[in-house]
């Protein structure tokens, strides 16, 4: 008998929250924005929800969790924010357990690799450079590549991954109900994952499967295929 050909030639992932555990980064610097305005710290298990739409919706749901946020505030702030998390990018954000040594298995198998985040593009690409993760990834696609600045959960920024990469048959991993719809709005299957920056039960996000460690991962592509 011969094995069968892996079912996907592409496997795109989220970035926060699916293959970096950035929260103890985006919390410190979110902490240094907001003792700017004169905002009590909140704590990383706060700042983790708040996570997945990009960085100007992480201060704004920050402000309102340590006072109030009006979109003054939030313009001014950004830019503290942002100047810091590049400052310091890197100095944390280890990868989650696993997932080296599935991407290892899965390229073996045939796959290739991409990332589709709302983090802006430069921090992104600098982010995965700085864990060394660089030249596992054919394209990263951030929440403002798109000339339209679309971001999931539009469908557009998949598209591209799958435009970009000559894909036939593509998956895609998230931690979000972003990342579900984003994917299944471009007819690809969405696997989502249980370790992630969760605002829902994970069960409640509509994914076509779910994986509790990465080690799971290919034998659940494998099965969707």
């Amino acid at each position: 008998m011969t094995q069968s050909p892996f079912p996907f030639d592409l496997v795109g992932f989220d970035l926060d929250g699916t293959l970096l555990d950035t929260s103890d980064e985006l919390t410190v610097s979110l902490n240094h924005a907001l003792a700017e305005a004169g905002r009590p710290p909140l704590s990383q298990g706060e700042v983790r929800p708040m996570v997945g739409l990009g960085a100007k919706h992480m201060l704004r749901m920050g402000l309102a969790a340590s006072g109030d946020s009006d979109e003054a505030a939030v313009d001014a702030l950004l830019p503290v924010l942002i100047d810091h998390y590049d400052a310091n990018l890197g100095s944390g954000s280890p990868p989650f357990p696993g997932l080296l040594d599935a991407m290892d298995g899965l390229a073996a198998a045939g796959a290739r690799f991409a990332v589709v985040t709302n983090k802006y593009e430069r921090l992104a690409v600098k982010l995965i450079a700085a864990k060394g993760l660089a030249h596992r990834f054919e394209t990263v696609i951030g929440g403002n590549t798109l000339p339209g600045g679309q971001r999931k959960p539009d469908r557009a920024p998949i598209d591209e991954m799958i435009r970009r990469s000559g894909s036939a048959r593509a998956a895609f991993v998230g931690d979000s109900i972003y990342d579900v719809q984003a994917a299944q709005s471009a007819g690809i299957p969405a696997v989502a994952v249980r370790f992630g920056f969760l605002t829902q039960p994970v069960e409640e996000l509509g994914a076509d499967a779910i994986i509790d460690h990465y080690d799971a991962l290919t034998s659940v592509l494998e099965g969707m295929g």
